[in-house]
């Protein structure tokens, strides 16, 4: 991608997960997932690579790895309230181009992780993500796909987990179909950040709409502040919550040792 901006990549890891414990650490075809999210931030062309983690074994593993390692607390919410802290230990500058990327996409493409450093740098938006495309009706109605509209300027409008935009009378005639012609956009959640706001942001009390929708974005739109929206160049495939899931990237590795 030309004219790629300066920024950095922030990988928020623990340990603990509900449905696949000890998640960073698991091994896809031999190597840990923390350390194969890493590889792909650092082949985006990042001018440094930080994982924010709150357990030595994570740190551990991606000792020789090229990247950094941040001891943050134990105790955060969220993962951006652990990349809050990071930019606050960093001491990075205000504008400083941050993307947050999950601990758990090891397969994030390095197209990805560059488009949303670039939305961000060519917008006025304190943070910006991506969206692409929803290619089923059956994806449209599943809560668990985060649905997004997005006005002219490009800035989100809402994310939703119910299907929006609701197109009235082509959904009347048929719900067995995508509407013609209605830009039905699935969120894709990866971020980019202005340093200065990372802190902002954590600071800002939860709202009604981000507590009704479980969806944490919802909190920056419902303060008043932009979110850009970019398309994702290519294919951005869904990251790693379940055993299944593990299996299923293992396999497309194996199938593609090039990704």
């Amino acid at each position: 991608m030309s004219n790629l901006p300066d920024f950095v990549v922030a990988v928020p890891a623990r340990y603990a997960s509900q449905r696949l414990p000890g998640k960073p650490l698991r091994k896809i075809a031999g190597v840990p997932m923390i350390v194969r999210v890493c590889q792909r931030a650092l082949a985006a062309g990042a001018r440094e690579v930080v994982v924010a983690t709150d357990d030595a074994r994570i740190a551990d593993a991606l000792d020789g790895n090229g990247v950094e390692v941040v001891m943050t607390r134990a105790d955060h919410a969220s993962g951006t309230d652990r990349l809050a802290e990071l930019a606050r230990l960093r001491a990075w500058q205000e504008d400083l181009i941050v993307v947050n990327l999950q601990g758990d996409e090891p397969q994030a493409p390095m197209s990805g992780i560059q488009a949303v450093a670039q939305a961000l740098a060519a917008s006025y938006a304190p943070m910006a993500t991506l969206a692409t495309p929803i290619q089923s009706i059956d994806e449209l109605f599943d809560p668990n796909c985060v649905k997004l509209v997005r006005g002219g300027s490009g800035n989100a409008l809402y994310f939703s987990r119910a299907p929006i935009p609701w197109a009235r009378d082509a959904m009347a005639a048929d719900r067995h179909a995508l509407p013609a012609n209605v830009p039905c956009l699935r969120h894709i959640g990866i971020y980019a950040y202005r340093a200065g706001f990372l802190g902002r942001f954590a600071s800002l009390p939860r709202t009604p709409l981000e507590i009704a929708e479980s969806l944490e974005q919802l909190r920056a739109l419902e303060h008043g502040h932009a979110i850009h929206v970019a398309m994702a160049p290519e294919f951005f495939p869904a990251g790693v919550d379940t055993e299944a899931d593990l299996a299923r990237v293992e396999r497309e590795l194996l199938a593609s040792p090039a990704q």
